[in-house]
This record gives C-alpha cells, structure tokens and sequence, in this order.
C-alpha cells in the first residue's frame, strides 16, 4: 500500500516550510536578497541546514520561492486596500497609497523584491511580480475609466508607467530617503498625488483622494 501523508504530517510540513521562509524574509529585510543563504536562515529557524534543502533543493530555489510568497503578500494588499475606498477613483489612489506605504515601510525589502541585483533564474519570480503589479493597477485604472472618472487612455500603457514612476521615487538611485515617519508620509502623499494627476486627475487633493496614512520611518538602502 502506498504511502499517504496524514493531516498531521501535512500541517507539519507545511508549517516547516512556512517557518524557513519566514527566516529568510526576516534574512532579506535586514541584507537584502544576497543575505539569504542556506545555513543563516536553517540558523534562524532553528533547524539544520540539511532540513532546509529538502524543502529547497538549492539557495536558488529557496530565494525564488521568497520572492514568489512576498509578491503574492504585496500583490492581495492593494485589492485590499482598494475595496475599502467608496468609490473606483478612491479605489485607485488607495492601492496606490498601499503600494508606497508598504515599501517605504520595509524599503530594504521592497529593493531585494524590485530592483536588486540578483542570479537570472530569481530575476524571472520578480518580473512576474513587476508584471502582476502592474496588473492590479491596470485592473483599477479600468475602472475609473469605465465609470468616466479618468480621462481616455490606454490602461495596459498606463499601468506599468505608474508602477515605473512609483519605484524610482521610492527606491531607486535617485529617491530621496525619508529621514523619520513624517517625511515617509509626505512622501507617499506625494507620490499618490503625482500618480493621480499622471493618470489625468488634476484635483486629485482638492477631492480629498490623497489621504493620511500610518508609514513607519523607512530603512536606508542606498
């Protein structure tokens, strides 16, 4: 008779593999990406490293399925985040405010996930990311433009623009660092206000579409 995993064993397993990429995303969030390695991270979770490699065949393996399990974390907080606004346009510019909120709150994070230099093979997990991203914005932008809340446009054009200009002013080479958690806040807003008016929402202030919003102080990346 073949051998059939119980519940037990299955939770147990899946708890495991829970735990050392929980490891390795404390790891990534302290180092960035080139500090998750098989042995540190089998040393945070408390296990050997022999352990990790029968969940993960090699450090490759392993890096790619972090950035596979955090982009799904980031890709559900923007519908989230868009289905608690009143309204389609509302809707937009909260993903917007909970994509830069989100990164500039773990910003170390945010570059391994977007824009460190990393091996080809876990380059591919992160352009699906970058792909699904642009995706959840396009959805939203549709939207609005449905509902006549945006001016015409094409979104599938739109969208990956939006996500480019959000990345470079929150953490590419030229992004100015927010020195404590009002200046990530402002921030935010900004970068909220100026996707809006991209997208063609000149008022986007005076219709109270740019909001407050918790931002813990960022971490440095360069």
């Amino acid at each position: 008779m073949p051998y059939r995993r119980t519940e037990n064993v299955t939770r147990k397993l899946a708890a495991r593999r829970a735990a050392i990429l929980a490891a390795a995303r404390v790891l990534a969030a302290e180092g960035g990406m080139g500090a998750v390695q098989i042995a540190p991270v089998a040393e945070r979770a408390g296990i050997a490293a022999g352990t990790v490699y029968r969940y993960f065949q090699s450090k490759i393996a392993l890096v790619s399925a972090l950035v596979e399990a955090l982009a799904e974390q980031e890709i559900a907080a923007l519908p989230r985040a868009g289905d608690a606004a009143p309204g389609p346009l509302s809707a937009l510019a909260a993903a917007i405010t909970a994509f830069a909120a989100r990164a500039l709150g773990s910003r170390r994070l945010a570059f391994a996930l977007i824009a460190e230099p990393v091996e080809p093979e876990i380059d591919v997990a992160r352009v699906s990311y970058r792909r699904a991203l642009a995706g959840a914005f396009e959805a939203r932008i549709r939207t609005a433009l449905a509902g006549g809340h945006l001016p015409d446009q094409d979104a599938a054009v739109a969208a990956p623009a939006l996500v480019g200009a959000l990345i470079e002013g929150l953490i590419g080479p030229l992004a100015r660092n927010a020195a404590d958690s009002g200046a990530a806040r402002a921030k935010v807003q900004a970068l909220t206000l100026f996707g809006l008016r991209a997208l063609g929402v000149v008022d986007a202030r005076a219709r109270g579409l740019v909001v407050q919003t918790a931002v813990p102080a960022p971490e440095q990346t360069n």
